[in-house]
This record gives C-alpha cells, sequence and structure tokens, in this order.
C-alpha cells in the first residue's frame, strides 16, 4: 500500500515497514536506481558483486543533459560535479582538419545540466559514495548464481552461499546481465557492427576550445576527443571489422594502436598524432546492443539500464538512459499501487524511448543510417522533451499510462 512519510514521500510499504528492494550490481543504473528508491522511502540493499568500487575499469563516458537533469532529481549533482569536467560546445570537423560547425552542446547554459565528460570507475564510486553517505547498504563481492522469483518475495542467492530476500529485484548489472541470464536464457547481446577504441593522452596537443568536445567524420573511422583542464586528452574511435572474439585475451595498447592508425591516417585530422601518443592507455571493446522487444519484467524482478535495453555507444547516451530509467522507476513504485502496476508503468513510460535509442545508435554504428549532425553525441541545444521534464520531476506524480 502506498504510504506518506514526514517528508512529504509517498511509499510503498508491506505493513509498517518499507518494502525491501534488492539491487543486483552496483554500477551506474544500480546505483542510481538506488539512490532514488531511498528518496522515495524504500528499504534498498545493492549488491555488487567487485570487490571494491572499480574505479579502475572500464573507459570515459559523457553524462547529457538528459543524464544530467536525472541525476539532478536524485539530488546527486554535486557527487558527481567533484569528478570529471563539464562540456559546453560540440565542434565537428571534416576528414580534412576542417571545422564545419560549432555550437553549443546540449543545455549549456545551466551549470548543472552541462554535458560532463568522465571516467566510468569515477561515475561508479562517486554514485556508491554517496549511497553509502545517505546509508543505503553496498555489500561488494557477491555473484549472484541464481534466483527464486516466489508470489510474494524473491531470495537472490550469491557465490559465497549467501542469500537475501526481499519483495523485489531490480537487475542492474549490466550488459551481460545474470539475472537476465536467469530470467530469459535465450536472450543475447549482439554485434552493432563496429569496434570502439578509448585512450587517453597527456602529451599530445589537442586543438580546439576549452570546454569543446570535437568529432571528426572521417573516411573509415568516426573520431572524437575532449581536453580536461589538466590537458589530458580523452579520445575515442568507432571502427568496422569483425567482433572481437569473445573471451579472447586483451590485446597489448601497441597492437591496438597498430589497428587503429592506418585508419586514422588517411585523414588530415588531430587523430592519428593522439593515438600515436596515448602509450599504454589504449583499450577497445564491441559495440554490442540487445533486441528490441525484449522482456524487461517477470514476477516481482524488474531489469533496468544496459540489463534492458543496451545500445551501441554511437548516440552516447547509455548512462544518461540509465539514469533516467532510476528516477522513472522510482517515481512508478513510489506512485502506483504495487510491483505489477508500476513495472507495467514504468515500461510504457521508458520503452518506447530507449528503443528509439537502440535503433538510432545501431544505425550509426552499421552505417545504415546518416547522420544529420555529429554521429557520436546527440546535440540538443533546443528546449528539452516536455514529457521527459514531466517523468523525471520528482514532485511531478508519474501517470499509469505513457502520457
Amino acid at each position: 500500500m502506498a504510504m506518506t512519510t514526514a517528508g512529504g514521500e509517498r511509499r510503498q510499504a508491506t505493513g509498517t515497514e518499507a518494502m525491501r528492494v534488492l539491487v543486483i550490481g552496483g554500477g551506474i543504473a544500480g546505483t542510481a536506481t538506488a539512490l532514488g528508491l531511498h528518496k522515495a522511502g524504500f528499504d534498498v540493499t545493492v549488491w555488487e558483486a567487485h570487490p571494491d568500487t572499480a574505479e579502475d575499469l572500464g573507459a570515459f563516458l559523457t553524462l547529457a543533459s538528459n543524464g544530467m537533469r536525472a541525476l539532478a532529481q536524485l539530488d546527486a549533482t554535486d557527487a558527481v560535479a567533484a569528478v570529471g569536467f563539464p562540456l559546453t560546445s560540440l565542434r565537428l570537423l571534416d576528414s580534412r582538419g576542417a571545422e564545419v560547425t560549432h555550437g553549443p552542446l546540449g543545455e549549456a547554459a545551466d551549470p548543472a545540466l552541462r554535458y560532463r565528460c568522465l571516467r566510468r570507475g569515477e561515475l561508479n564510486a562517486a554514485l556508491q559514495a554517496e549511497a553509502v553517505r545517505r546509508g543505503i547498504r553496498l555489500r561488494h563481492g557477491a555473484r549472484l548464481v541464481s534466483l527464486t522469483n516466489g508470489p510474494d518475495d524473491v531470495t537472490a542467492r550469491f557465490a559465497d552461499g549467501g542469500t537475501a530476500t526481499g519483495e523485489l529485484l531490480i537487475g542492474a548489472d549490466g550488459l551481460n546481465s545474470t539475472v537476465r541470464r536467469l530470467l530469459l536464457p535465450e536472450i543475447r547481446p549482439g554485434y552493432a557492427g563496429q569496434r570502439v577504441y578509448y585512450g587517453y593522452t597527456g602529451t599530445a596537443p589537442a586543438p580546439g576550445p576549452a570546454g569543446a568536445i570535437t568529432m571528426v567524420r572521417g573516411s573509415g573511422t568516426a573520431f572524437g576527443y575532449a581536453v580536461s583542464p589538466a590537458g589530458e586528452t580523452y579520445w575515442f574511435a568507432r571502427a568496422g571489422g569483425d567482433p572481437l572474439p569473445v573471451g579472447a585475451p586483451a590485446e597489448p595498447a601497441a597492437a591496438l594502436r597498430a589497428h587503429l592508425l592506418p585508419l586514422l591516417r588517411e585523414d588530415a585530422t588531430p587523430a592519428a598524432g593522439l593515438v600515436s601518443a596515448s602509450a599504454d592507455a589504449v583499450m577497445v571493446t564491441n559495440a554490442t546492443e540487445l533486441p528490441l522487444g525484449t522482456t524487461w519484467h517477470s514476477g516481482r524482478v524488474l531489469l533496468i539500464g544496459d540489463a534492458a535495453h543496451a545500445a551501441s555507444p554511437a548516440t552516447g547516451q547509455g548512462a544518461s538512459m540509465a539514469l533516467e530509467d532510476a528516477v522513472v522507476l522510482a517515481k512508478a513504485l513510489r506512485d502506483l499501487p504495487g510491483p505489477q502496476p508500476a513495472f507495467a508503468a514504468y515500461e510504457r513510460h521508458r520503452r518506447p524511448r530507449v528503443e528509439h535509442n537502440i535503433t538510432v545508435s545501431g544505425g550509426l554504428s552499421r552505417g545504415t543510417r546518416a547522420a544529420s549532425g555529429p554521429a557520436p553525441v546527440v546535440a540538443r541545444p533546443a528546449e528539452p522533451d516536455e514529457r521527459l521534464l514531466r517523468q523525471l520531476a520528482w514532485d511531478v506524480p508519474l501517470p499509469a499510462g505513457p502520457h
């Protein structure tokens, strides 16, 4: 049933106690979901397989203005603003290195909503620290192996022999989700047609104004870079080719540069120089996506973030979509009478938006969709979508229908 706390928040409860929710996965989606559910009055515990905050894992990402807006609704702007750096404009270069366009990026006029460039591990650590500061329980080293999805509760079993039981379980454990595999073993991520390279350099000068992210439309690659206030250049490249073999050992940085540089040297842009200067700070991954129409919930278990709707990174929206998920799910469970109506409303609000992102991003990765603007980032200087604003606004009740 719904209850109202002293602070005006509504919450779901069983008896006189707040509903217990297990969140599997302490990455961006999982920790943000825990922040939202905790704000809505739920009793939340996050279970993370990695033994620590994973500060050194992963490449960098950009949080778009919509993602920063979601963070603001979770009262987490300050925690994230302590890491990374803001991006206020976007430049596009052609294959000769000539500037084609340069304009504002997202909602650049509002410091709290500016795009932000940061390392994925830094974002994980910042969100986890904020969760712990608020009293949310975070269990590291808890690798899920099975679950029992009962009529009244869900029990999770972990590799160390431990168990946990709650009224709901949220699978926020990423692209290779164990929760999804247990619920839907036939659903697997697919290759989206490109390898994505990431790297850092502090030695090669990267031309461009402060606070800009620069995109390069190369002959054989899409390339982008941004320079931190400390002078470190963060770069990425998307290139076609066969997918990396599953489970293959990581190639050394020198071999990755050798794969990438011939493509970049076809053009007269800064890209080849930045990659050449990146020393050992180079990594690569497959661009992957989940099929449209993937089931998101069963009984008392719901998938969220990349576990439900992973997309190619071509639009740069993966993390921001996960943050939106966290806010909308917390509002749905807060405002609607029980898990099933809440899960259904959450899906009606979220599926059209995230599956549009999968389609657009996959089209860019495969080269089947021509970009009318800079392909790797969606720049939106215009006003944000009014429907999305209502969905994310914490003090606006979430309707059961899609509008």
